[in-house]
């Protein structure tokens, strides 16, 4: 959407894509759900009260996801007429299914309008994320499969894309923040014997972060914990046979970190109010490109001290205080924030092409197309029981 007016312009709601049918009965199939349960297939009947699935949380979230189907009633995996729109965005999003007073049906999908107002001045431009469409006549697999396929083809990119990815262990489980540089190398030597592939450190190698209350932010490793440099602990786990991950939150900053003392103003918070804390962080205000030249520089400076193979990008809380104090239109934040952080990961992927990059969102908060297309991998949900697994997995 562009200006070609001569003052200013306010855009109050964007969908990007609309479908109308002008007869039929359907149901709607949404996949909304909880931290460790998410995206549980859902069914409703499409009548005149609008089925709205959304996020207003600054991610896509947990609670919901963006995709929704129509599909006509009695519909089954094999059988019937069914249509999906798959939002390709990782930010705060609105679909929407009503039936009219003269049994016409439509579907939307595109961005919240929530907390959005987006001022256009004359000449300048909004762009609306992408919505992946597809139709089946031939039930609900036919229509998976085609989504499948466009975002294994169209959305997945990059050196991983058609790759098996390596076994990997995690530290965290085992460890938690109790760990040191030999307990590291012992871990790696185990995991070499059971053939896994690939050894991850997650969180506590980094600046003074003994616990889930500090150090978000300062992203320099902690050499006397591990006991040497990054250099010397990844040349050790690949003694073992084992290729090298790290485990970073690059989004997040701790009110006890040296990038919050010096930059308070680099968080996301109200002025004149506490900001609200959620798991002891706040998030980093990405839509200013002073703060990303900063966290793509420690990035940098990180992956750099060795063959690094795999990154886990963390982002384990919501956005809630929606201020950022370099911008004069704050209806505009969530949105710039997000073209901010995909403005990050293009830098780190053109960078590093052959990184494994896996996008978490305390599980599977930020499960969408959005993402996939700068991150080779997501994890699902910290839910790793694998009946579980095994019952969403029927249910999708």
């Amino acid at each position: 959407m562009r200006n070609e007016g001569s003052s200013r312009l306010t855009i109050e709601k964007a969908q990007t894509a609309c479908l109308d049918l002008m007869n039929g009965d359907f149901d709607v199939i949404t996949f909304p759900g909880r931290h460790a349960m998410e995206r549980v297939a859902t069914r409703t009947h499409v009548d005149q009260l609008s089925s709205v699935v959304c996020s207003d949380r600054g991610n896509s979230s947990h609670q919901q996801n963006p995709l929704m189907v129509l599909a006509e009633r009695g519909t089954s995996e094999v059988a019937g007429r069914c249509w999906a729109m798959e939002f390709v965005y990782s930010g705060s999003f609105k679909g929407e299914a009503m039936r009219d007073q003269y049994e016409q049906t439509r579907m939307q999908m595109g961005l919240s309008d929530g907390l959005f107002s987006y001022p256009l001045e004359p000449g300048e431009s909004l762009v609306c994320p992408e919505v992946i469409m597809t139709y089946s006549a031939q039930g609900l697999d036919r229509l998976s499969n085609n989504l499948h396929a466009c975002v294994r083809e169209h959305v997945c990119r990059g050196y991983w894309r058609d790759r098996v990815r390596p076994v990997l262990i995690n530290s965290w489980e085992a460890f938690y923040f109790d760990f040191d540089g030999d307990l590291l190398v012992e871990f790696a030597a185990k995991a070499a014997e059971l053939g896994i592939e690939l050894l991850v450190v997650d969180d506590g190698w980094f600046s003074n972060r003994c616990d889930d209350c500090r150090g978000l932010g300062d992203w320099q490793v902690n050499e006397e914990k591990l006991g040497g440099t990054l250099g010397q602990l990844i040349a050790a786990v690949n003694d073992c046979g084992l290729k090298f991950g790290i485990w970073m939150e690059p989004e997040m900053v701790s009110e006890d970190s040296q990038l919050y003392q010096a930059h308070p103003d680099w968080a996301l918070a109200i002025p004149g109010k506490a900001p609200v804390i959620g798991r002891n962080q706040m998030v980093l205000d990405l839509s200013r490109a002073d703060v990303r030249d900063n966290v793509f520089d420690q990035i940098c400076a990180v992956l750099d001290q060795g063959p690094v193979d795999y990154l886990k990008w963390d982002y384990n809380r919501l956005i809630t205080d929606v201020y950022s104090h370099a911008s004069e239109a704050q209806g505009k934040v969530l949105y710039d924030y997000m073209l901010g952080l995909y403005s990050l990961l293009a830098r780190v992927v053109e960078r590093y092409p052959k990184l494994l990059i896996e996008s978490c969102a305390g599980g599977g908060g930020r499960f969408d197309a959005g993402m996939l297309y700068y991150t080779s991998q997501v994890w699902c949900s910290d839910n790793t029981d694998a009946v579980d697994q095994i019952g969403r997995a029927s249910c999708r």
